[in-house]
């Protein structure tokens, strides 16, 4: 993948002075959201250039990648594990908290990915989803540019966010939560 040919992949967009802003401001965020989120389990699928457990004070926590981890990475604080997001290697109902920055976007199969962490959540376990809003400014900007691509395929440019993946409105995401029997508590 290369950002001069116009197609850029997740890793690649979050070095970019953009990625980096949007980076920061989410891990903020998680911050403040785990960090009163009790229990023994922790896991976050994907997305290791972030560390979504850090302020959470759950005694096991596991950072679980899909792609085996490159040089370039940077080491996380929590224990790292290579599996698929289809298949855990957890038991059914063992874990309370999961935690999925970006992951719905880029795996192969996000219904199958949320049906497993359905099943390996605690009946009062926690998910947190971190992704791309389509209807926000970036996200309009995205479709802009999309569009442009299409028309003027000589005069477009790179993307402003990452173009593989696909983002899922709020109202989308919510719908496949509740057919799951998840409670929705917030978005935002």
């Amino acid at each position: 993948m290369s950002i001069s040919g116009g197609i850029i992949g997740l890793e690649r967009w979050l070095e970019t002075p953009s990625g980096r802003y949007l980076l920061d401001w989410e891990q903020r965020y998680l911050d403040q959201a785990v960090a009163d989120l009790f229990g023994f389990h922790a896991l976050q699928l994907g997305l290791n250039q972030i560390d979504a457990l850090r302020a959470n004070r759950m005694p096991h926590r596991w950072i679980a990648t899909e792609s085996l981890p490159n040089g370039d990475e940077r080491p996380c604080a929590a224990a790292t594990l290579h599996c698929s997001f289809d298949a855990l290697p957890f038991d059914s109902q063992s874990l309370d908290l999961v935690v999925l920055p970006h992951t719905l976007e880029v795996t192969n199969d996000p219904h199958l990915a949320l049906r497993e962490v359905e099943r390996v959540l605690v009946p009062e376990g926690r998910v947190i989803i971190v992704g791309f809003n389509p209807a926000s400014l970036w996200g309009v900007r995205q479709r802009l540019g999309s569009l442009r691509r299409r028309l003027l395929p000589r005069a477009s440019g790179p993307l402003f966010m990452p173009s593989e993946g696909e983002f899922f409105g709020y109202r989308r995401l919510r719908d496949w939560l509740r057919l799951l029997s998840f409670e929705v508590e917030a978005g935002r």
